[in-house]
C-alpha cells in the first residue's frame, strides 16, 4: 500500500520562502549556499536546495539549523513570527501538542 507524503504545511512554506529571500540577499547562489551547508557536515545538492526553496521537499529540523547556519542567521529567522491556532493546527495536522 501506498502512503501519501506528508504536505508541507505553512510554517515550512514561510521557511522555504525565508531561505530563499535571505540567501538572495546575502548574494549566495544555490550553488554556494548548499556547499556552504556540505562543509557543516550535512551534504546537500543545489538541487536538494532548489527543491527546499520550491517547497517541493520538506526541511526538517536539523536542516533548518544547518542551513540557518550556513546563511549566518539564528534558525528563529526563518521561522514564522506568528503563527495563529488555526496554523498550528494545518502544521500539526491536528495533533495535540502540549
Amino acid at each position: 500500500m501506498a502512503t501519501r507524503p506528508v504536505e508541507i504545511g505553512p510554517a515550512g512554506l514561510h521557511a522555504a520562502r525565508a531561505i530563499e529571500r535571505i540567501r538572495i540577499a546575502r548574494g549566495l547562489t544555490q550553488h554556494r549556499l548548499a556547499a556552504r551547508y556540505t562543509a557543516l557536515g550535512r551534504p546537500m545538492s543545489n538541487t536538494a536546495l532548489s527543491r527546499t526553496e520550491r517547497a517541493h521537499r520538506r526541511c526538517d529540523v536539523d536542516d533548518l539549523v544547518a542551513i540557518s547556519a550556513a546563511l549566518g542567521v539564528s534558525p528563529a529567522v526563518l521561522l514564522p513570527l506568528e503563527t495563529s491556532p488555526i496554523q498550528i493546527w494545518e502544521c500539526t495536522q491536528g495533533v495535540l501538542l502540549g
